[in-house]
């Protein structure tokens, strides 16, 4: 099992960028990324210092999903998956980061690959990216959410002739159907994921952490529940905090609101 560097780790002012680095194999996902990714996420959800990360990959490909060659082998991979804990359930380990993930996807999503991008909170593609899910062509069925998720960004009838076909989805088309935020040239992609990382980490990151809890846990409930939920987690945020903070807060808003209104003209 390879494993030496197959996921590069950088951390510069309060965010981190990791990088699938396996491109020789379109950075399908050993047993070692694998680990590698689940070790990286529960050390970074304990990192006060960072507020936010970029996932991305090396190479061509962002991730070309599960190496069915180790996982043919009986190699270490298919005991990780068989885990219920840990690795195996890696986008609930995405789920529950106290910050946010930036999908800043390169190259080729596919299937597990598809999977990973999904468990990110945003996604920025580069017009190099395609998204497939070959689950029905291989013959193996998702366990990451792909089945679940997907329809509920797309619709059914979008995600079902994916799924069904195996077919490839187009950055562009990705983006008319609300999957993918913006989609920027290659060379733009990660300075496009860094500038919206600094934009995100200018707001306080507990308020982000919360955000993002009280977003995913609405998803999954019925609306009205949702409705309520917000409305309890509102009175408690408002009781929290004091008028002069948010004077304060306030008036950092304004400035800042000045500053890019000047940048702009």
């Amino acid at each position: 099992m390879d494993t030496e560097n197959v996921l590069l780790v950088e951390k510069k002012d309060g965010i981190a960028t990791l990088t699938l680095n396996r491109p020789d194999r379109k950075n399908a996902m050993s047993g070692a990324l694998l680990l590698a990714l689940s070790k990286a996420f529960q050390d970074l959800n304990q990192d006060k210092e960072t507020h936010v990360v970029i996932l991305t990959g090396a190479g061509a490909a962002f991730c070309a999903g599960l190496d069915l060659r180790e996982l043919s082998e009986g190699a270490e991979l298919s005991r990780l998956l068989s885990d219920e804990k840990g690795a195996a359930r890696l986008p609930d380990l995405m789920a529950g980061m106290a910050q946010p993930i930036i999908g800043a996807i390169n190259g080729p999503a596919v299937t597990g690959g598809f999977e990973l991008a999904l468990a990110c909170d945003i996604l920025i593609a580069s017009t190099s990216a395609r998204f497939a899910d070959t689950h029905a062509r291989v013959g193996i069925l998702p366990g990451w959410g792909l089945s679940q998720v997907l329809p509920r960004i797309i619709g059914p009838g979008r995600a079902k002739e994916l799924s069904f076909s195996g077919n490839f989805l187009s950055a562009d088309k990705a983006l008319a159907w609300g999957l993918v935020n913006r989609v920027v040239s290659p060379e733009a992609l990660l300075p496009e994921a860094l500038a919206l990382a600094q934009d995100i980490r200018s707001s306080l990151p507990f308020a982000v952490t919360a955000y993002k809890n009280l977003i995913n846990k609405g998803l999954a409930m019925n609306l009205d529940d949702a409705l309520k939920m917000e409305l309890d987690v509102s009175k408690a945020s408002a009781r929290r905090a004091t008028s002069e903070q948010l004077s304060e807060r306030r008036e950092k808003i304004i400035c800042r609101g000045q500053d890019q209104q000047r940048k702009k003209s």
